[in-house]
């Protein structure tokens, strides 16, 4: 790995359930690091069960910047991301500590070091358009539509994905030209900084999958109905659409609650939806490079995560 005279940042990835947050929570008390969240669910405040955040006793021990951040009917882009997380990282430098960016969502991971593809903002008018469409012919139908106008972005996303589909058809009618086209022309803003990049990848995926349906099992349990109950009670303009609410299991609480099926179904479907989830996550992770793979269920895993770091710390120094 070569290095420039830039400081470091760490990149803490992984699928949903693979223990991040609690790894990460465990270096603070010994490494000189600040955590920043990269996660597009925690940037809600009150969202807190479905989107698994951090308890208060685990934020207390280790403060993440970018959680709680907007109520759950404003949105959060990847530019938003990036801008917040730049001058984040500038301020940790400067008290001479060094930024650990943890978190899941890829796309912020992506956007951060590569820069942004200058996509255009989200047309509310055409997303209704979009939606109509799609309740008369369905979301594999529309998949299939976006293959005809952007077969690479078709080809990497799965029929029921719902919200990216929605987003790759939205760009092409803004702009006329395929989301994967735009991407391959994106900016090459360079990021300020020595990164490592390490991905918690599970040796055995049943494994993992095991974890998900134990963990959504638990949010039931602790009262994610409820929590979505409140949400939609204070915020009335909240819909299945909502950004927030397109949140992996946000949108089966809500399905539930509009008596589209009975608790047991919410339970398979909220499982299979974070099942889904975590197979994309993985996706993404095996495209990167120059990343440090740990079997995330490992035993020794967070002694493993403390040594790669410290190495890199070493040599950086």
């Amino acid at each position: 790995m070569q290095f420039s005279h830039n400081p470091p940042a760490i990149f803490l990835m992984g699928p949903t359930a693979s223990g991040k947050t609690g790894a990460a929570a465990a270096l603070v008390s010994r490494l000189p690091v600040e955590l920043i969240s990269v996660d597009s669910a925690l940037v809600f405040k009150e969202m807190n069960i479905g989107t698994a955040k951090p308890d208060a006793a685990t934020l207390a021990v280790a403060p993440h910047h970018l959680i709680d951040l907007i109520a759950p009917t404003s949105a959060y882009s990847v530019a938003s991301f990036r801008a917040d997380a730049l001058r984040l990282m500038a301020e940790i430098t400067g008290r001479g500590k060094i930024p650990l960016l943890v978190g899941g969502t890829m796309l912020y991971f992506k956007g951060l070091q590569e820069g942004l593809s200058g996509l255009p903002e989200a047309d509310p008018a055409i997303r209704a358009r979009l939606d109509a469409r799609a309740a008369l012919i369905g979301w594999p139908a529309m998949h299939e539509k976006l293959a005809l106008v952007d077969p690479a972005t078709a080809a990497r996303l799965e029929p029921n994905d719902v919200q990216r589909i929605q987003r790759a058809l939205e760009v092409f009618e803004l702009t006329g030209e395929a989301m994967s086209a735009l991407f391959a022309k994106q900016r090459n803003e360079a990021l300020p900084y020595n990164l490592l990049k390490i991905a918690l990848v599970p040796s055995d995926r049943k494994v993992l999958h095991e974890r998900i349906a134990i963990r959504f099992e638990q949010m039931l349990k602790d009262g994610f109905v409820d929590e979505v109950k409140y949400l939609i009670e204070k915020y009335p303009t909240l819909t299945a659409e909502s950004t927030s609410m397109r949140c992996v299991g946000y949108r089966q609480v809500l399905e539930y609650l509009a008596g589209e099926y009975d608790f047991a179904e919410l339970r398979d479907r909220g499982i299979f939806a974070t099942r889904q989830l975590a197979k994309r996550q993985l996706t993404w992770l095996r495209s990167m490079a120059d990343v440090v793979e740990l079997d995330c269920l490992n035993p020794e895993l967070n002694e493993k995560i403390f040594n790669e770091i410290n190495q890199f710390i070493k040599i950086m120094n």
